[in-house]
């Protein structure tokens, strides 16, 4: 089996690209395609779906929620891959709102990945109970850890997030998607 993960930006790329071999089977290859945001990769979905030979490839798309409602978001990209390919029912997920919410999920990660953040500090602050409720996770991430960037600090996170441990939901049920699909 081959899995494809069709992403909105680079950045999910360098943090699927460390996290999928900590959690897949040794046997299951991936594939990791960034775009240059959500209108290009709502664009190239149909072309990919199309194009794509190995009869054995299993298709996720990761697209952020941003100020969009969840359910006509999930619904619209659904009916993009529908219209593209009849035969497939990719993955579709939705990080909410924004990927670096997954992120904020797992303080233990971010300071394996920063020493100099203190974890402790802002574990169970109020601001921080429902992650996935952030609108501005990556702004609050930045405040956190100064140092963080955007693509190196998605590689290196990745190195370290736990999925037992995060709380965020958009995260789990990502995981539980990918396991899902490769059990």
């Amino acid at each position: 089996m081959e899995l494809v993960l069709l992403l909105e930006e680079l950045s999910a790329k360098a943090f699927l690209d460390e996290f999928l071999p900590r959690i897949l089977p040794p046997e299951i290859r991936f594939r990791t395609i960034p775009h240059n945001g959500k209108s290009d990769l709502q664009k190239s979905i149909p072309r990919k779906l199309r194009a794509w030979r190995n009869p054995n490839a299993r298709f996720v798309v990761l697209h952020d929620k941003d100020s969009h409602d969840c359910v006509h978001l999930k619904q619209k990209l659904q009916d993009i891959c529908q219209a593209a390919r009849p035969d497939l029912t990719p993955l579709i997920r939705i990080a909410c709102h924004e990927l670096e919410a997954w992120y904020l999920g797992d303080f233990d990660a971010i300071e394996s990945a920063y020493p100099g953040f203190n974890a402790n500090s802002v574990r169970g602050a109020a601001k921080y109970r429902n992650v996935d409720g952030l609108a501005n996770a990556a702004e609050e991430l930045s405040k956190l850890v100064p140092a963080y960037q955007k693509v190196s600090g998605s590689r290196e996170l990745g190195k370290s997030i736990e999925v037992t441990r995060n709380s965020s939901h958009s995260f789990r049920m990502f995981v539980q998607g990918i396991q899902q699909m490769v059990a």
